[in-house]
C-alpha cells in the first residue's frame, strides 16, 4: 500500500504539458527534422551534380572520339600529334598496381585480423589497433616519398635493374596504406562471430589455429571479402602515390618493374598542366574520371552485395 501511495505521489508531481509548450516541442522537432533533411539532400545532391558534371563533359569527349577507339587503342597519346585515345595503357597501370598492391596487403592484412582477433591478448589488442589507426592516417604524400626515397632504390633496385620510377614501388606503398583498412574491417567481422561456435570448436578438440581457419574466417567470409574489395577500390583510386613513385609514361604493360601511369596519376598531370579549359584535350580527364568512378562503383556494389548475402545472421 505504501508502494502504490509512493507510485502516486510521484505520477502527482509529473504536470501535464500545455499547449503552448506542446506546440513549441512538436516545432523544434520539426526544425531538427527539416534540418536533418536539409544535410541529407545536400549530400545526395552533390553526388548528382559531380556525376551530372562527369557526364556532360564525358559525353562531348565522346562526340569527338569513339567509344570503339577509346576501349581497344593501344596508345594513349592526347597531348601529342599523332593523338591517340586509347585507356588500355593507363588502365593496365591502374590494374597492375591494385592488383600487386593487394597481392602484397590481403595476406598481412588477413592475418594481423587474425592475430588480433584469435591470439592477441587484451592489452596488446589495445596497443595494435591504435598503431594501425596512427598507420591509416598517414598521409599518402608521404607514403609517396617514402616508395621514391626508400622502397624503390634501397629494396628493388639492388635486386633488380628497374628504373627509379617503377609500378612495384607504388604498389608496395599503397598496399601499406591498405592494409589498415583490410585488418580493421576483417577484425571486426571475426569479432562478429559468436563465442559459441568457438567453443563448440574448442569442445571437439580443435586447436586455436584449426578454429580461427575453419570456424571463425569461413563464418566472417563475407565481410572479409568485402574488407578486399574496398581496400582494392582504395587502391585503385590512390592518387599521390602512384604520381610520386609509379612514373608518368602511358605503357601497357603488365610488368611491375616497368614505369607505368595510372588513370589518377593522368588527371593530376593534366590538371596541373596549361591544357585550355573545354578543348578535347581537356575533356579527356573527364572520360578517365568517369571511368574510375565506374570501377569503384562497381567495386563498392560487389563489397555490398557480398556483405548483403552471405552474411552470417546468429541469435
Amino acid at each position: 500500500m505504501a508502494v502504490r501511495q509512493t507510485g502516486m505521489a510521484g505520477a502527482s508531481r509529473i504536470k501535464p504539458r500545455g499547449p503552448l509548450e506542446a506546440r513549441l516541442r512538436r516545432g523544434r522537432e520539426a526544425a531538427i527534422h527539416g534540418l536533418l533533411l536539409f544535410c541529407a539532400l545536400v549530400s545526395i545532391l552533390t553526388t548528382f551534380g559531380i556525376i551530372a558534371v562527369l557526364l556532360e563533359e564525358t559525353v562531348g569527349f565522346f562526340r569527338d572520339v569513339s567509344i570503339w577507339e577509346y576501349l581497344t587503342d593501344t596508345r594513349w597519346t592526347p597531348l601529342f600529334s599523332p593523338a591517340h585515345y586509347g585507356i588500355l595503357p593507363l588502365l593496365a597501370g591502374t590494374l597492375l598496381v591494385a592488383a600487386f598492391a593487394a597481392l602484397f596487403a590481403i595476406p598481412i592484412g588477413l592475418v594481423t585480423a587474425i592475430f588480433l582477433s584469435e591470439y592477441a591478448p587484451s592489452w596488446l589488442r589495445s596497443i595494435v589497433k591504435p598503431l594501425l589507426e596512427v598507420l591509416a592516417g598517414i598521409p599518402t604524400v608521404v607514403l609517396g616519398f617514402f616508395a621514391l626515397t626508400f622502397i624503390s632504390p634501397q629494396v628493388i633496385r639492388p635486386l633488380t635493374d628497374a628504373p627509379v620510377f617503377n609500378a612495384l614501388a607504388a604498389a608496395i606503398a599503397v598496399g601499406i596504406m591498405i592494409i589498415p583498412l583490410i585488418s580493421s574491417l576483417s577484425e571486426d567481422a571475426m569479432s562478429a562471430v559468436p563465442r559459441s561456435l568457438r567453443e563448440g570448436a574448442y569442445a571437439l578438440g580443435a586447436t586455436k589455429f584449426e578454429v580461427a581457419r575453419r570456424v571463425v574466417v569461413p563464418a566472417a567470409l563475407s565481410g572479409i571479402a568485402a574488407s578486399f574489395i574496398l581496400a582494392i577500390s582504395r587502391a585503385v583510386g590512390e592518387t599521390m602515390i602512384v604520381v610520386l613513385a609509379a612514373g608518368g609514361t602511358p605503357n601497357l604493360t603488365w610488368n611491375p618493374l616497368e614505369a607505368v601511369q595510372t588513370m589518377t596519376a593522368y588527371i593530376v598531370q593534366v590538371s596541373l598542366g596549361d591544357t585550355p579549359q573545354g578543348s578535347l584535350e581537356f575533356r579527356t580527364i573527364f572520360a578517365v574520371g568517369m571511368t574510375l568512378f565506374v570501377m569503384t562503383l562497381a567495386m563498392n556494389v560487389i563489397s555490398q552485395y557480398l556483405l548483403h548475402t552471405f552474411r552470417e545472421v546468429y541469435e
